[in-house]
């Protein structure tokens, strides 16, 4: 059934080993045929262990490559990178990072379902985040809700440096931290609302501030939306379906 989850019949020990034993044949059996002799050599002589090495070599690309293919076929067979990297070891933001962009390969949906309910369509997001482990986690999550252009920047001021470059193109959706260098996220918020010219772009504040000042603050200053951190992905994706939805229906429609 496709999505459905592996779950191994043995202990990653016991597969460790058992995989460890395979190779060593396989590696073993390869030297000895890359020496062509008629019989092993001792275990001392150079030229074993060289072309051991050398075996083993070509052994961990062949595993690369055809872990890439593994990666690519459960994708289109619509396992996402949750099952993708419990079935390595790793967490779902690990399996991402080593095997970006995964899904341009799959033709069939991802198990990993947003919770959004409001239809994908691609947009484009400012993050405003000065932390990059929080900064991967949100590009994940908007990835997934179908961002197909994430621009970083560190502070308020390159933010707005950014945003005022003639012919950079306009967010659909700016990411907010509130505690920054240089010019901090309140700061930047105010100066974001007051302009003619960016005001109209919906602001999701996401800090780990839990202060009601803070709260209010960024309210008064006409944030779209509040999340704060550590990030979850539910919330954090339910602030952005709301301000997407709202956003669509309340747009300028051209005149017919």
């Amino acid at each position: 059934m496709p999505g459905k989850d592996f779950v191994p019949r043995s202990t990653p020990q016991e597969t460790a080993t058992l995989a460890h034993a395979a190779v060593g044949r396989l590696a073993r059996h390869l030297a000895h045929r890359l020496l062509e002799a008629p019989s092993p050599p001792p275990p001392d002589d150079p030229a074993h262990a060289l072309a051991l090495l050398h075996a083993l070599d070509h052994l961990k690309q062949a595993t690369e490559r055809l872990q890439q293919e593994a990666a690519v076929a459960a994708a289109r067979a619509g396992a996402g990178y949750p099952q993708i990297g419990a079935a390595c070891g790793m967490t779902r933001q690990g399996a991402r990072r080593r095997w970006p962009g995964l899904f341009n390969h799959s033709t069939e949906k991802p198990t990993e379902h947003p919770t959004m309910t409001s239809p994908i369509r691609p947009f484009d997001v400012l993050l405003v985040e000065d932390d990059i482990a929080d900064a991967m986690l949100i590009e994940e999550a908007l990835s997934e809700r179908g961002a197909r252009n994430l621009v970083q920047v560190t502070d308020g001021v390159a933010a707005l440096e950014h945003l005022r470059t003639p012919g950079t193109p306009r967010p659909d959706l700016i990411v907010l931290d509130l505690n920054m260098p240089r010019m901090n996220g309140r700061d930047l918020l105010k100066v974001l609302k007051s302009d003619d010219d960016l005001q109209t772009i919906p602001v999701v504040v996401l800090t780990t501030s839990t202060a009601p000042d803070d709260v209010t603050g960024a309210y008064s200053s006409h944030a779209n939306a509040y999340v704060t951190k550590p990030v979850n992905l539910e919330e954090f994706e339910q602030a952005v379906q709301s301000i997407d939805a709202f956003y669509l229906d309340t747009a300028t429609r051209p005149r017919p």
